[in-house]
């Protein structure tokens, strides 16, 4: 299935710093980046974008509602962003709130301890929400940002997840109160980094958490599939694959990481790991018949980058274009791989095995199960060979 992609304002505006070195690249205004992304859109490369509120319009606390005035530096950006985007037909598909740049959210923004603090997020979370209605966008994501911690006596452990429901809550009730156009939320969850620990470390502590909201039809997840699960070297394709069966994934989050390390962030495909862990969640996509879309979520390698204005805009319109290519290459192979007759044969053989228990399995028909005759010799003497099947998707993935 050729899915619909999203590249966002945040991995095509990035300069590429990181914690041992400034920025490589020269930045660039919000409306340069929406150029980029409009001419991306134009070559065919995306469908959609998202932003989160400060990459678009800075946030002034002191005049939360500044988008409301027409004559307001930011309400004057986001019409020009917007007109952009109208002419190119490129979708604002996703919004999210950053609540990790600024410093007054240094000890968490949706779960800090000071409720002068909270409530400084909610503001910036309301009006994102509505900066993501002007654009027409149909979800809002909740990065983790630094809702977490390093020192565990230091966290009101009786409150802080009724902290984290409160805000979710309030978002959603912002958003049907209004009429926004937002029609799903999703939370992207991370183990750590920001912060030393997070509240949402996994896709499975999302799910948990959206099953105690107000709405839990409202909310789902968005994982990171093969960075934030993999930096604890956890399994990108269970997580997906549990979200999928629970109903609960409109998109997915995607570039490449080295299991067990910190937040890698590399392009599709890019570096020592990846290739087989991309095609393998994406043949299970396939598989699943799941319909959502992919989103990019990277920047460039720090060593690409240079300076100048004119890197500036070449080095990211190649790092769209590579992102989009890679993807297509994992995309086609998957889809390849989930035709492969003989493939299939070896995966049905395990996977399909038929027997007249499977109605009482399905049922629960206790009575059923416990009078059941099973040949124990002839099951247990059965081999699965699984090794077989791996070895021949490895034989079919390179080609061979």
């Amino acid at each position: 299935m050729k899915r619909k992609l999203s590249m966002p304002f945040w991995c095509v505006g990035n300069p590429v710093g990181d914690p041992f070195g400034g920025s490589v690249m020269d930045k660039l205004s919000a409306v340069e980046v929406c150029e980029l992304l409009c001419d991306a859109k134009s070559k065919g490369l995306i469908d959609f974008t998202s932003a989160h509120d400060d990459d678009l319009v800075a946030w002034d606390p002191a005049n939360p509602m500044d988008d409301q005035d027409p004559n307001s530096p930011a309400s004057k950006t986001l019409k020009q962003i917007k007109d952009m985007m109208d002419k190119a037909g490129l979708k604002m598909k996703m919004i999210t709130c950053s609540l990790h740049g600024n410093v007054v959210f240094r000890n968490g923004g949706l779960t800090n301890p000071d409720p002068e603090i909270r409530a400084l997020a909610a503001q910036k979370v309301m009006r994102t929400l509505r900066i993501g209605n002007y654009f027409g966008a149909e979800h809002c994501t909740y990065w983790v940002a630094r809702d977490g911690f390093e020192c565990q006596f230091a966290i009101p452990w009786d409150r802080c997840y009724k902290y984290l429901e409160g805000g979710l809550n309030l978002a959603a009730r912002y958003i049907k109160e209004n009429k926004l156009s937002i029609k799903s939320g999703t939370i992207e969850p991370k183990p750590n980094e920001p912060r030393g620990e997070m509240f949402l470390a996994t896709t499975g502590h999302a799910l948990g958490l959206i099953s105690r909201l107000e709405d839990p039809s409202f909310w789902n997840v968005n994982p990171e599939i093969l960075q934030h699960e993999g930096m604890t070297n956890l399994s990108a394709i269970n997580a997906i694959g549990m979200a999928i069966n629970a109903g609960k994934l409109p998109f997915i989050h995607l570039g490449n990481q080295k299991p067990g390390q910190f937040d890698n962030d590399n392009p599709t495909m890019t570096g020592m790991d990846g290739v087989k862990e991309i095609i393998g969640v994406l043949w299970m996509m396939e598989k699943l018949n799941w319909n959502g879309h992919v989103e990019f979520d990277n920047h460039v390698l720090r060593t690409d980058c240079a300076p100048g204005k004119e890197n500036a805009i070449n080095i990211r319109k190649e790092y769209i274009k590579h992102n989009v290519e890679s993807y297509r290459l994992a995309e086609a192979k998957a889809e390849q791989l989930a035709k492969n007759a003989n493939l299939n044969k070896l995966y049905s053989a395990i996977v399909d095995k038929q027997s007249s228990l499977t109605k009482a399995l399905e049922s629960y028909d206790t009575k059923a199960l416990l009078a059941a005759k099973i040949d124990y010799k002839k099951v247990n003497e059965t081999p699965v060979n699984i090794a077989a099947l791996d070895y021949e998707f490895n034989k079919a993935l390179l080609g061979m």
